[in-house]
């Protein structure tokens, strides 16, 4: 692990003491425990599922009154958690018949999971960021580019930034709203990754893994084993650094973290754009880091920013262009940040010695329409907006609702939206018969890119796969790789289920991952690669070896492409 080091490992972490893991665990074990439903109860359960399912919409005064009705009747006070559990008891003892409609119907916020994963997102500590962009809010109290009273920042600093607490925290609130937490991506926020010591990016990463696991363990490599093979899986690992910061040397840190997605601010690709706003990287930056994520199997979520000082609406058009056009640049998902003008960053006086002027609500939304319909179908766009409160924005847009906005105005004028998020079937049931194979293509600087999904006949987004062919010129970041196809993402929609749960006509454990994998290879095999590998995540190695014949091959997961 030395070799990884540039920073100095002198940090001491802090390790909770046993007596304190065996009371996390205990509770732990006491959230997922069945339900005790006494005898001569079973009605009573019944019929209250059966009338919060005529309650619709659900409101939360709502469920509180028929929770209190059915607690004077002789049934303790239940959580949403508490009633799905009793309803998938009775379900099982065949008391009632299971209707996955219900189960949305009763959860709180839905869509938290209806990609197929649970998403737990943790803040680094609050640290210096090496950019000095004049668009972005300073708070000492917070990571950089964050606002204190953002909604994860406030989750973090109630838990003193602490990794474990964050974690465990966020997996109970989710919990207790319904949602299943056996598989989560963890997304770590907090402005630049890469800038934190190298010693704190292995203790953070490892103490998230201990919250997921419910028990501590010593060294990141035993955490990561116990979650490899444990009742919760991390099945995906985010994290956000600037494009100066990627090298050789990066990637196979991030990889012996167990990243398998990074985060970049692209910002702008306007050399002109980026020198105003003190971003203090070029273009070729951005190309150049993308193309050595790119080659090694990394999923790349580019930010691009509209309305920065020196940009128009027009040149802002162009831009967005760029990002499709230019072939070193194409990321596999996006956020689209307008900026937001808050008292806290440089920009604002620019903005008071009238340098700078934001949109009109009525300018950015003919922009952000425009922008959506441009996005190709490989691509997802994952946010429209920062989330920061409204209070803190001191001109422009103040809607926190504008990507529904954009997209009204862009399916008003008739324009086609072909974004992956736009498109996903979600809890929709569907058969394999309604699904079809599609493979679209498209060239990078350094790669072919393949994206295999199953759609619907109206272009309904099931599952997809991100198959990669290096350039034979291509000159790899990390050699071991030489030879190899990639599977860069594979992602199945529907709810998220719970690990070995049996989907109800969703699209998640239907069998289209693995047809997905089984076509990866073929096209691979057929393209003379003799092995592929994939960027598994620490909680999926075991399906990539129990179903598909990987082994952990270093950094990555191989398979052998033998001939048909």
């Amino acid at each position: 692990m030395r070799s990884f080091c540039r920073r100095p490992n002198k940090m001491k972490t802090q390790i909770v003491l046993p007596e304190e893991i065996q009371t996390q665990t205990a509770v732990w074990q006491a959230q997922h425990a069945p339900i005790t439903i006494e005898p001569g109860q079973e009605p009573l359960y019944a019929a209250l599922i059966e009338e919060l399912g005529e309650i619709r919409p659900l409101t939360g005064p709502d469920y509180q009154r028929t929770i209190r009705k059915y607690s004077r009747k002789g049934l303790p006070w239940l959580g949403k958690s508490d009633v799905l559990r009793a309803y998938g008891q009775l379900c099982a003892a065949g008391r009632m018949e299971y209707d996955p409609d219900l189960v949305t119907h009763i959860q709180k916020k839905p869509i938290r999971s209806q990609a197929g994963v649970t998403v737990v997102t943790v803040l680094t500590k609050p640290y210096p960021c090496p950019g000095k962009c004049i668009f972005c809010p300073t708070d000492v109290r917070m990571p950089k580019s964050y606002l204190r009273d953002e909604p994860g920042a406030q989750r973090a600093e109630r838990h003193g930034f602490d990794p474990y607490e964050q974690t465990a925290a966020r997996i109970q609130a989710l919990e207790q709203i319904g949602h299943p937490a056996e598989k989560i991506e963890l997304l770590i926020l907090g402005g630049t990754w890469s800038s934190y010591r190298r010693d704190y990016q292995e203790w953070f990463v490892k103490r998230c893994l201990d919250a997921i696991n419910g028990e501590e363990s010593v060294t990141l490599a035993e955490a990561q084993e116990k979650n490899a093979v444990g009742p919760r899986r991390n099945v995906g690992l985010v994290v956000e650094t600037r494009q100066d910061e990627i090298d050789a040397d990066e990637l196979r840190w991030l990889r012996y973290l167990g990243v398998t997605k990074v985060q970049v601010g692209i910002q702008s690709l306007d050399e002109r754009v980026l020198a105003l706003n003190q971003r203090g990287h070029d273009v070729q930056a951005t190309r150049d880091a993308f193309r050595q994520l790119r080659l090694a199997g990394f999923k790349i979520h580019g930010h691009w920013m509209a309305n920065l000082l020196g940009a128009t609406p027009e040149s802002d058009r162009a831009d967005f262009g760029r990002l499709w056009s230019d072939t070193a640049v194409r990321p596999d998902e996006l956020k689209i940040y307008p900026t937001m003008l808050v008292p806290n960053a440089e920009l604002y006086e620019y903005w008071q010695r009238g340098e700078y002027q934001p949109y009109d609500e009525e300018t950015l939304t003919e922009l952000l329409a425009d922008c959506l319909a441009q996005v190709p179908r490989y691509v997802r766009v994952n946010r429209v907006i920062r989330d920061f409160p409204t209070t803190n924005v001191v001109a422009g847009n103040k809607k926190a609702n504008l990507r529904q906005i954009a997209t009204q105005r862009a399916e008003a004028q008739g324009r086609k939206l072909r974004d992956i998020r736009y498109r996903e079937i979600r809890r929709d049931k569907v058969t394999r018969a309604d699904l079809h194979l599609q493979v679209t293509t498209y060239e990078t600087d350094a790669t072919t890119e393949h994206f295999l999904s199953y759609e619907t006949a109206d272009e309904r987004l099931a599952g997809f796969l991100r198959l990669s062919f290096p350039h034979p010129d291509a000159e790899l970041p990390l050699p071991e790789l030489a030879g190899h196809a990639m599977i860069r993402e594979v992602h199945v929609y529907g709810p998220a289920l719970n690990l070995g749960e049996d989907s109800q006509g969703e699209a998640q454990h239907m069998g289209v991952g693995s047809h997905l994998i089984h076509q990866a290879k073929e096209m691979a095999r057929q393209a003379g690669f003799g092995k592929i590998a994939v960027i598994s995540a620490i909680g999926t190695r075991e399906y990539y070896a129990r179903h598909h014949g990987f082994a952990v091959d270093g950094l990555y997961m191989t398979a052998v492409l033998r001939d048909a």
